[in-house]
């Protein structure tokens, strides 16, 4: 049964990319809109800059668009700027879609929802486990702003919404660096490869607190969920696995899985991105020798994005019960999350093969 017709804004992401495929195969019609028209099983590219208006009304001109499901942002230099590109983008997509067609908004946020943004990251501190009812953290935040004009245009027209806010995602997603679980595969084999130590980069209260995460494929069943279930529109629902874990018992079972011993976590940080500083050539090597098909590495790990997650130096848990009050019951075992994608990575030739 054909469900509707889905536009995926930020198809080739780790959460539009695994969405969009999730829905082809779900039954919708699924548009994918990416800054370069990308085909990808299924799903019909839409190729614009959401920053440019007249582009953004051009490429969605005339489009049956039923449902919006938004996963895409833009980085800036400050937070004020954050706010200003990414409400443009925003708005512009409204501009350019006729809202008589649409029945349903979908948005993707995150744990700054309740962290702060980037300059004020962790200024919160709000009682974890965070709940969707939680006060929002002072002081300028573009997540606040996307969901302020997606709940201002929803109201307006009589249209119904829901915003997502994962914890981190992870997921295959081919040429999207801010990937942890890519990350940490790319850093595993370096250090299987090299004999360096497979050493923590992260905090200490990281490395001890309980955390949790988010599969992309559980995201996208979340989000198809609430796009149709009666009675979860125009709700917050925090999205993660539905387990907690501490990294100090995760490092050691990721480390095994490459066949490596981890060390014990430094007193302090050790980032990634001091650590792997100049890697470039040792893993254009890497790739020669296994025949991998991206000999980048800066096109395969985001040093500073896992930093930045791993460093945090309060606890993060989300309540999911507000999910699963309104009937959406899917969990998924984090260590199998990462496993799963790790066999994939290999499979795809992205990391060698892993030692049995």
């Amino acid at each position: 049964m054909q469900k509707g017709n889905a536009l995926v804004v930020g198809a080739t992401g780790i959460t539009g990319g695994n969405l969009a495929q999730y829905l082809v195969a779900s039954g919708w019609t699924v548009y994918g809109l990416s800054r370069r028209a990308t085909r990808s099983g299924g799903v019909i590219p839409v190729a614009t800059d959401l920053l440019d208006a007249d582009a953004t009304n051009t490429a969605l001109s005339g489009l049956p668009i039923t449902h919006v499901f938004y996963c895409t942002w833009t980085q800036r230099e400050s937070e004020k700027d954050n706010v200003d590109a990414n409400g443009a983008m925003m708005n512009n997509l409204f501009a350019a879609l006729d809202p008589e067609r649409l029945a349903h908004v979908s948005l993707v946020t995150g744990t700054k929802q309740y962290l702060g943004s980037f300059e004020a990251y962790g200024s919160g501190r709000i009682e974890t486990p965070f709940r969707e009812s939680a006060e929002r953290v002072p002081g300028p935040n573009f997540y606040y702003t996307l969901e302020d004009i997606m709940r201002d245009v929803a109201e307006r027209y009589g249209i119904a919404w829901n915003v997502h806010r994962p914890h981190t995602v992870i997921g295959y997603a081919p040429g999207n660096i801010m990937n942890m679980g890519t990350t940490l595969a790319v850093y595993a084999t370096i250090c299987r490869e090299t004999g360096r130590a497979f050493t923590f980069p992260g905090s200490q209260e990281q490395w001890n607190y309980l955390t949790d995460l988010t599969d992309a494929l559980l995201l996208a069943r979340q989000m198809e969920w609430a796009a149709l279930a009666p009675g979860a529109a125009n709700e917050a629902f925090n999205t993660v696995n539905g387990d907690t874990f501490r990294w100090r018992r995760m490092w050691q079972e990721i480390a095994a899985y490459f066949g490596l011993e981890a060390a014990e976590c430094p007193s302090t940080p050790q980032p990634l991105d001091t650590q792997m500083a100049g890697i470039e050539d040792t893993w254009r090597e890497i790739a020669e020798r296994y025949d991998l098909v991206e000999p980048d590495v800066t096109a395969l790990a985001s040093w500073w994005h896992t930093d930045g997650d791993l460093g945090r130096t309060q606890e993060c848990v989300n309540d999911v019960n507000k999910s699963r009050n309104f009937g959406f019951h899917a969990h998924r075992e984090t260590r199998a999350a990462f496993f799963d994608l790790f066999d994939r990575l290999a499979a795809e030739r992205i990391i060698p093969p892993v030692p049995t």
